[in-house]
């Protein structure tokens, strides 16, 4: 992800940090040609075009000439050259000639044109040591600023020349760089510690969803314990709305191309829709979005003042066409459910709703563990559709709103789709990872593209505000959250197994099943382990599965009428009258602990 000066602390740090990479890498590899080399989020990268592949073994040579370099506290000297000097310090490089010729043009290092540049852009350069770029900087003042043992080289990737496919691939190696090396250990650690939250991993261990090949990427298929935490999920989320004053409906999987030619969908977003199916010589699509399909069902009565707000919730599975390229397991499909609402209201109503709309997602989120959140609100683009008094009105009520629930957020000045601001709420995990689940979008086109209208109390027609408002984003998206979020231990309330009785031996398993039906009949999940391993085996067993509770049932916990009751982190809970475990339990699962 790209960063900048202004908002990155250890922009200056990586982008020295990559000069100097560049210049190990040139010092092993003298005839090697240089492209790029940007700071990024949590490092830096630069494209090399190299006489042989790189392999990992190469990082830690080009490592250890990384920290002779920052040991000789060369300073990172700055200059301004004109083009014409550019071109012969840069001779032997052809991916900077053709950097330079962009740079005297007026386009940036990415090869963007600035119409203000009157003619060019200021050709500069860094240098440190024996290595000079073509760089605008910032830089640090010195290399001897650089913790050497507060970055590592991290992987080696291909990359063509400016993103083109028709370009030359070239060599890029990644790096991380930190202010010293405790920083650097503890990105270490979350980046191991995401590989074993890695929600693909724990699906396939846990049984939760699979891909099929034969059923086509990007679609997914939910086994009977993920399905169980969807349909748990979904259960309390649908009873929350209803508590909150939204309305189900249903739509249809497919509609007239007619429908998305009225949204403007065919005209805005047909590459992202799957190819038409011809239906009694009609064309019809595979729905990417429910909105049409509610605003059909607002257009179905001539609604009133006193009529509004309306407010249309559905769990729709879409479709939408990915490129395989970018398809991750549940967090990038092409099949999704979206937990989608629409509300509809007049004017001097947006201002509650809007409130009510992010309290409810807060609410929600919350319930299910996800306590931290950023908001990011988009505003009004230099093409827009609607009134500016609209926006001005729905910016202002959706900033009001976020300041009123005390959440940091960050506005994005000018970067509103054209049909209406909005408010992302992006949600925090354990490791501090950022996640776009909810989003609360104004919409000023759909409304007039469908002719949208209710009776004001004047008797005359007016135009009805639109908002569309996703909660979770989608059920799988949220689902491969929630799996590494609780690395796939979830709470009591969500586990699709909460506890697994281990009989001791066969003469207890008359009594498990007894157990088991007790346990059923207060509302539990369980399963009895009725295999013939040994109890150790069981319990592990059970704990790999991340199932909440063992109990484990032996000759004194029958002639007891108990449980031993252990939990998946180890803890010994020890003996338990049965009914003790079944109101803990159920305590428990009612305040979703």
């Amino acid at each position: 992800m790209p960063v900048n000066p202004q908002d990155d602390p250890y922009y200056r740090l990586r982008h020295s940090l990559a000069h100097v990479m560049a210049q190990a890498v040139l010092e092993i590899f003298p005839e090697g040609k240089v492209a790029i080399g940007p700071p990024i989020e949590h490092g830096f990268y630069y494209d090399f075009d190299l006489p042989r592949s790189l392999t990992p073994d190469d990082l830690g040579e080009i490592e250890a000439r990384m920290r002779r370099i920052i040991s000789g506290n060369y300073p990172f000297i700055y200059r301004v050259v004109s083009a014409e000097e550019a071109r012969q310090l840069f001779k032997d490089q052809p991916y900077k000639l053709e950097l330079i010729e962009g740079l005297a043009q007026g386009a940036d290092e990415y090869g963007e044109l600035h119409p203000d540049a009157n003619g060019g852009t200021v050709i500069s350069t860094y240098r440190q040591d024996t290595f000079e770029d073509l760089c605008r900087g910032p830089h640090l003042e010195h290399t001897g600023q650089i913790d050497p043992e507060a970055f590592k080289l991290m992987s080696i990737a291909g990359a063509y020349w400016r993103g083109n496919e028709k370009n030359p691939q070239l060599q890029r190696i990644y790096g991380t760089a930190w202010n010293n090396k405790a920083e650097l250990d503890q990105y270490l650690w979350r980046l191991e510690e995401a590989k074993k939250r890695d929600h693909r991993r724990l699906g396939k261990e846990l049984d939760l969803f699979s891909i099929s090949d034969e059923v086509g990427p990007g679609l997914i298929l939910w086994h009977p314990k993920g399905a169980m935490i969807r349909v748990i999920a979904e259960d309390f989320a649908r009873q929350a709305h209803l508590n909150a004053g939204y309305e189900w409906v249903f739509s249809p999987h497919i509609g007239r191309a007619h429908l998305w030619e009225t949204s403007g969908h065919l005209d805005f977003y047909k590459e992202n829709m799957y190819s038409p199916m011809d239906i009694e010589g009609e064309a019809y699509y595979a729905k990417p979005m429910n909105c049409p399909f509610h605003i059909q069902i607002y257009k179905t009565h001539l609604r009133s003042y006193r009529d509004l707000p309306r407010r249309y919730a559905e769990y729709g599975t879409v479709y939408r066409y990915e490129m395989s390229g970018v398809l991750h397991g549940l967090t990038r499909v092409r099949g999704f459910t979206q937990d989608d609402a629409h509300i509809f209201c007049r004017p001097d109503q947006v201002e509650e709703e809007i409130g009510r709309a992010l309290e409810f997602s807060l609410y929600v989120l919350r319930a299910f563990g996800l306590n931290e959140f950023t908001a990011y609100l988009s505003t009004r683009p230099e093409k827009y559709v609607g009134r500016p008094e609209d926006w001005d009105r729905a910016t202002a009520a959706l900033e009001r709103a976020v300041e009123a629930h005390a959440l940091p957020y960050q506005r994005d000045e000018g970067g509103g789709a054209f049909y209406g601001p909005k408010i992302d709420l992006k949600v925090h995990d354990a490791l501090g990872r950022e996640w776009q689940l909810s989003t609360i979008q104004f919409d000023f086109n759909l409304p007039e593209r469908f002719g949208l209208e209710y009776i004001g109390e004047d008797g005359q027609p007016h135009r009805p505000y639109m908002v569309h408002r996703a909660l979770m984003g989608s059920m799988e998206r949220f689902f491969g959250v929630l799996i590494e979020h609780f690395a796939g231990a979830f709470p009591l309330w969500l586990a699709p197994v909460q506890a697994t009785l281990i009989p001791i031996t066969d003469k207890q398993l008359a009594y498990a099943e007894q157990v088991r039906q007790q346990l059923v009949a207060a509302g539990l999940r369980v399963e009895i382990d009725d295999s013939r391993d040994r109890m150790q085996g069981k319990i592990r067993r059970a704990q790999l599965q991340k199932v909440p509770y063992m109990l484990i049932i032996g000759a004194k916990e029958q002639e007891a009428g108990a449980v031993a009751v252990r939990m998946r982190s180890g803890e010994d809970l020890g003996p338990m009258p049965l009914a003790e475990f079944v109101a803990r339990a159920v305590q428990e699962v009612q305040t979703r602990a």
